[in-house]
């Protein structure tokens, strides 16, 4: 049962990172890498700086103790001359104290030598590992202000990719449809073209029926009506006929020399 549940359990955490790395925003994630990236760039300056800060007090400790050591040898070479010059004007209690002097800062002396040879190594060993820190900060910000290049890159990439799906997007709803009640460009054509062949197919069987040429007819009288109405009113009037006078009147006569026309003509 046990070995059960640490299956299901490894396949909802595989679903579920699944899942978050199907609907993760890349901008979001790109960020975050970089947040990261800047972290540790500040932690790794920040043990770089404890490891210099060692260096530092080492050197200190060390130059401390050179001088230190410095004084205390000339403590001691006083103290000699001093038992010296005591045993010279024949003070033999005085030449024991300065002598006795003089063996205190000898062991004070190597006791310090001791100290500076243990503090030189350590300051060697300091050295070189705050220049390492120096070397690997200097590496990790190369790499970070790589990634901050490489982010703008990538930022560009995926603008250009989203508006790339969203100009594939509008291309396809062109020719897929985008709803159930939605129809596509193409079902709106064919509809329209249908609809416009069968018009010229029902105007076409219009214009060659028996109707239409009576139609036609009727229409054709009514207008040669209309023109010889029109042409009795000008001739009453006395307009129009200048223009049709050369081709009905007789050679030398005038328009003006013709015809009266028949009263209540």
């Amino acid at each position: 049962m046990l070995k059960v549940l640490r299956r299901w359990w490894a396949y909802v955490t595989a679903k579920l990172g699944m899942s978050l790395e199907e609907r993760a925003d890349p901008k979001v994630q790109l960020e975050q890498a970089i947040a990261e990236a800047q972290d540790q760039q500040r932690r790794l300056k920040e043990q770089a700086a404890n490891v210099i800060a060692h260096q530092k007090q080492t050197e200190l400790r060390l130059n401390r103790a050179m001088a230190d050591l410095e004084k205390i040898n000339g403590n001691a070479r006083q103290a000699l001359v001093m038992a010296d010059d005591a045993a010279t004007a024949g003070d033999q209690a005085k030449m024991a104290q300065y002598t006795a002097t003089a063996e205190s800062f000898a062991n004070r002396l190597i006791a310090l030598e001791r100290e500076v040879e243990d503090l030189k190594a350590l300051h060697l060993q300091s050295t070189e590992a705050a220049n390492q820190a120096k070397a690997a900060v200097q590496q990790n910000s190369a790499a970070l202000q790589q990634k901050l290049a490489e982010r703008q890159k990538l930022l560009s990439q995926l603008d250009q990719a989203k508006m790339q799906e969203q100009m594939n997007s509008a291309m396809s709803s062109l020719s897929e449809a985008v709803g159930q009640d939605v129809p596509t460009l193409n079902e709106v054509r064919d509809k329209i073209e249908a609809r416009y062949a069968k018009a010229k197919g029902m105007a076409e069987l219009t214009e060659t029926s028996v109707e239409s040429r009576m139609l036609e007819v009727e229409q054709a009288s009514m207008n040669s009506e209309a023109q010889a109405r029109l042409a009795q009113i000008r001739s009453q009037l006395g307009i129009g006929a200048g223009a049709e006078a050369p081709a009905d009147a007789p050679s030398g006569q005038t328009a003006e020399g013709g015809e009266t026309p028949p009263p209540g003509g």
